[in-house]
């Protein structure tokens, strides 16, 4: 094993040990420092010089078949990476800063994930998400920002769906975080030519029942969702959107008619994850959301002036409510509140 190696060994094991998600590669002149998001929050956890983290940077490049020569242009890999029992996806993207390059990796578990039950902080959330995914078809979004678990819980759906019934099950993901059984997962190549609306066409050719797009990203995507909704489709995606009322005007601005979406919307979730302290576990992070469903977004469409004043409960509302009830303390709070 070459030094580079053991030291990525060593870096990834300990990433992994503190529940990490992803790992920050910062080069400076004569040091590269290196930090953990863990939690949500980016944690200094070394500086290496930087003469060894070009050995390094080398090794990953060659190691998720990145080209070792180009140092101009952003690139991305992955690696496969064991750990004790356990298989985890290394997503690998370098970004050209100055002279060097900067390197991030995102760490997959590939076992089975949280399931719905576990992603929660209020089950009564949980009770609507699972009323809204008996419906046969119609449009489910979701949007938060990157890493607030969008991803995570489109799994936890689609794994709650198979459970209840064998549906035809396809994904277009970009790139895919973790292989589903029973599900036909599609790796999104646009030099290849596999873009979301090619690979949208080739999957409504497939006969299915429910379509996940792992992200609505611009207006020929969204009227793609759009259309296979409203033909008999579940179709659950993420979006990019500050809050659940936003994704409505992302919509529009993406140039879906109100009228359309007030047919095929079953409900959008934006969600926030917030951190609290469990007796078992210690710091763990559960989804509060955002909630438009059905009737909620009947009366917006109606333009009826009261329509969140009884039922909509916004962020602000939710993180009240978790302090009230002692999920998390008042530092925590107040951090939220920022």
């Amino acid at each position: 094993m070459n030094p580079a190696e053991t030291m990525s060994k060593k870096i990834l094991q300990y990433a992994i040990g503190q529940d990490a998600s992803d790992i920050h590669f910062s080069p400076l002149s004569k040091q590269t420092d290196i930090y953990l998001r863990i939690q949500g929050n980016r944690i200094f956890y070394k500086t290496i010089p930087t003469s060894t983290y070009q050995l390094l940077l080398t090794f990953y490049k060659f190691t998720s078949a990145m080209d070792i020569g180009e140092t101009r242009k952003p690139q991305n890999g992955t690696i496969t990476f064991q750990f004790a029992d356990q298989f985890f996806d290394l997503r690998l993207s370098t970004l050209p800063v100055k002279q060097m390059e900067s390197l991030a990796i995102r760490i997959l578990p590939q076992q089975e994930g949280l399931s719905l039950h576990q992603l929660f902080l209020f089950p009564n959330q949980l009770h609507h998400l699972l009323s809204w995914i008996t419906r046969r078809s119609g449009l489910i979004l979701i949007n938060g920002p990157t890493g607030s678990g969008k991803t995570t819980m489109l799994y936890a759906i689609l794994h709650a769906l198979q459970r209840q019934k064998s549906f035809q099950t396809i994904t277009l993901e970009d790139p895919i975080e973790k292989d589903l059984e029973q599900v036909l997962q599609v790796q999104i190549n646009e030099k290849a030519g596999i873009t979301y609306q090619s690979g949208f066409k080739a999957a409504l050719r497939h006969d299915p029942d429910i379509i996940m797009v792992g992200e609505i990203r611009d207006s020929p995507t969204a009227k793609f969702a759009l259309e296979a909704s409203l033909s008999g489709h579940l179709v659950l995606s993420t979006i990019h959107a500050s809050h659940a009322l936003g994704t409505l005007y992302r919509l529009k601005s993406l140039g879906l008619m109100m009228t359309d979406l007030q047919q095929a919307l079953i409900a959008i979730a934006s969600i926030q994850l917030i951190p609290f302290e469990t007796v078992k576990h210690g710091l763990k992070r559960a989804a509060i959301l955002e909630l438009l469903d059905e009737s909620l977004l009947s009366t917006y469409f109606q333009k009826d002036v009261n329509w969140q004043i009884k039922k909509y409960h916004s962020f602000t509302h939710l993180r009240k409510k978790a302090f009230a009830y002692g999920f998390i303390t008042k530092e925590t709070f107040l951090d939220l509140q920022e």
